[in-house]
């Protein structure tokens, strides 16, 4: 009797309604809300990295996972890549050396890297790496791999080697290559080894290129493609004869890789006649081909089935089905198969977390559940997150205008234990207030405060510094205040010149004089001289002349020298002479300031054109000073028209 899907297929019904079976025969639809990794058995599951060098650039965005570590890569990669730079005659010796160094992962040990260094200069050392080649699991060479290397072999007059790796490709059913051949021909004419040139002509008189996998996939696949499948096909396949390997039906699924519905019929019905029972490799070869928007169902099913059956994502099929669901943006599936490969033997590589969380951050629409997942799935492998990761996230994030849901995303690290650090913690303070992202800056300070991981003053700096930029002074202010309430007042210098220089920059001097009075009388900070300075000089500038003045006595209390240059030049252009009086008593420790501040003020007064003014504040000044000779011939010299201008500032 047919089965199932057959009598689908001839009632032209889609091929989409057919249903994978498992080994039970019975068909298992997969569910997408179901867990992925309870369908594989805990006992498979040891805790085994993959690393792929050459994952980075398998992405279109190559720079977001260019990230190698120092973690040893597959077996059969490793000596693939390598078959791969030794072989290659169009390369020099330099240029294989430099690519050999890039790639730390490959080949560490001293002896190998002493055969690349040899490399065409001997045949002893081709016959080396081809020891060293065979001694790596060279079962799992490709056909390409083995074509690479047999080349290598001919070009260096190596015959004994390059017959028996011609064996051994006739066991795994890999025909001799064009390429391979005739470099082969050319050095065996080149040394008059008649015998062996014979040889190799005869080897293709027996049909070696038509036995080789490529021909056979190739017959296979336009037998396939060019009538419906049916009864008549099916004879056709069975005619033919061919004893189907892993590596053949892998080809044929890629040749039929256009259309995906006889790819999966084949792949069944090879099963099912008993020409070859599936595996891992022709499970994941199918499952490639089946990546696609429009056959989402029938890949999940496949991939549940493999589940069920034990059987892993290679490397090779999780990162092109990756590429493929992140470049077509199906961040969701792309998570599904995070999932699965995660809870498999061959787990993905630890950039891979980071690249999803900032794929999903930068999607049109945050899926906070979908970052959740991600976490989820990291974290319950073993993994930590890292204080990068959240940079890397975050800046994500800027880039498409998202910072507002920064505090969503903190809430999902935090879920999973995650706090973040200082340095962090100050750039997302930063970019909140400084995007006036208000209350999500508040938020953002309620967070860290119930996380136990209260904001230090660095914290607090940012925030304030980012209020400053985007304007919002008076929240400068009140976070100004729970600053101090939470650190103290050791650490408020820059916040405070911060805020001082943005009321100043805004023309509101009077308000930075409130926040600053108020932080030093009642909260016990002590600013630095330069903000001190900087208000002082722009009360002067609106005027406020008795605000100016109170700022004297806390700078005398924390031991600055007073600031003269703002207030003389005030008095002597606009002030009155009592006011000349009050800044005088105020800015010494002393009963009266010295002399030479006297002088100085009096020639200030001169110099501003303002004679009467002088001479009403010289008859309050002390008995010394209005007898001074120095102040006598000033006077004298200004009745005679003779100019007294002041020369340098003199220090108090």
């Amino acid at each position: 009797m047919r089965n199932q899907w057959r009598l689908l297929l001839q009632r032209c019904k889609p091929v989409s309604e057919l249903q994978f079976k498992v080994q039970s025969s019975t068909t298992v639809p997969l569910s997408r809300n179901r867990t992925l990794h309870s369908l594989i058995p805990h006992s498979r599951a040891p805790h085994i990295h993959f690393q792929n060098p050459n994952f980075p650039r398998l992405f279109t965005s190559s720079s977001e996972l260019a990230v190698e570590h120092n973690k040893p890569t597959d077996q059969s990669v490793v000596t693939s890549t390598l078959i791969e730079l030794y072989s290659d005659p169009i390369k020099s010796n330099e240029d294989v050396m430099l690519e050999l160094k890039s790639k730390t992962d490959l080949a560490s040990s001293d002896s190998v890297n002493e055969l690349f260094e040899n490399r065409g200069s001997e045949p002893e050392a081709a016959r080396v790496f081809f020891n060293w080649v065979m001694s790596k699991e060279s079962d799992n060479l490709s056909s390409n791999s083995c074509n690479r290397l047999l080349g290598m072999l001919g070009a260096n007059g190596l015959v004994k080697e390059f017959w028996d790796l011609v064996d051994i490709m006739k066991k795994k059913g890999y025909g001799v290559k064009k390429g391979a051949s005739v470099r082969a021909m050319s050095k065996f004419e080149e040394e008059g080894m008649k015998d062996d040139v014979q040889k190799l002509k005869d080897l293709f008189a027996l049909g070696s290129i038509d036995a080789s996998i490529e021909k056979l996939s190739s017959k296979i696949s336009k037998v396939i493609q060019q009538s419906p499948w049916g009864d008549d096909v099916e004879t056709k396949l069975k005619d033919m004869g061919i004893v189907y390997s892993a590596d053949l039906v892998k080809m044929v699924l890629e040749n039929l890789g256009t259309d995906p519905n006889k790819a999966v019929i084949f792949f069944r019905w090879i099963e099912e006649s008993n020409l070859y029972k599936n595996d891992e490799k022709t499970y994941n070869a199918i499952a490639r081909e089946l990546a696609r928007e429009d056959y989402l169902d029938k890949f999940w099913r496949l991939i549940d089935e493999m589940g069920t059956k034990g059987y892993d994502l290679e490397k090779a099929t999780y990162i092109r089905v990756l590429n493929q669901f992140v470049r077509k943006k199906m961040l969701k599936d792309a998570v599904d198969l995070y999932e699965f490969a995660m809870n498999g033997n061959i787990k993905p590589s630890l950039q891979d977390c980071p690249f999803l969380l900032r794929k999903i951050v930068t999607s049109n629409e945050l899926d906070i559940d979908l970052f959740s997942k991600v976490l989820k799935i990291y974290k319950e492998s073993g993994n930590t997150l890292t204080n990068s990761t959240l940079d890397a996230v975050l800046k994500s994030l800027t880039s498409v205008g998202g910072y507002g849901e920064c505090n969503k995303i903190l809430k999902s690290m935090e879920e999973i234990g995650f706090y973040p650090g200082e340095n962090s913690q100050g750039k997302m303070a930063f970019q909140l207030s400084k995007n006036s992202k208000t209350e999500e800056a508040s938020e953002f300070l309620d967070l860290m405060e119930a996380s136990g991981t209260s904001p230090s003053y660095k914290t607090f700096g940012s925030l304030i510094e980012g209020y400053c930029l985007s304007n919002h002074l008076d929240k400068a202010c009140d976070c100004f205040q729970k600053m101090i309430t939470n650190v103290g007042p050791a650490f408020s210098g820059y916040p405070l010149e911060t805020i001082t220089n943005a009321y100043c920059s805004n023309v509101n001097p009077l308000e930075g004089y409130k926040c600053l009075f108020e932080a030093v009388n009642e909260k016990g900070v002590k600013p630095w001289h330069t903000t001190y300075k900087l208000l002082i000089t722009k009360l002067l500038d609106h005027g406020l002349f008795n605000e100016a003045i109170n700022l004297l006595s806390p700078m005398k209390r924390h031991g600055y020298p007073p600031y003269l240059d703002p207030f003389v030049k005030y008095v002597a252009k606009s002030g009155s002479s009592d006011e000349t009086v009050v800044f005088l008593k105020a800015m010494t420790v002393k009963k009266v300031p010295s002399f030479a501040v006297y002088l100085r003020v009096f020639k200030a007064y001169f110099k501003a054109g303002r004679h009467s003014e002088a001479q009403d504040f010289l008859s309050k000044c002390p008995r010394f000073v209005r007898n001074h000779v120095d102040v006598l011939n000033l006077f004298s010299d200004v009745k005679r028209g003779k100019d007294v201008s002041a020369p340098a500032p003199v220090a108090a």
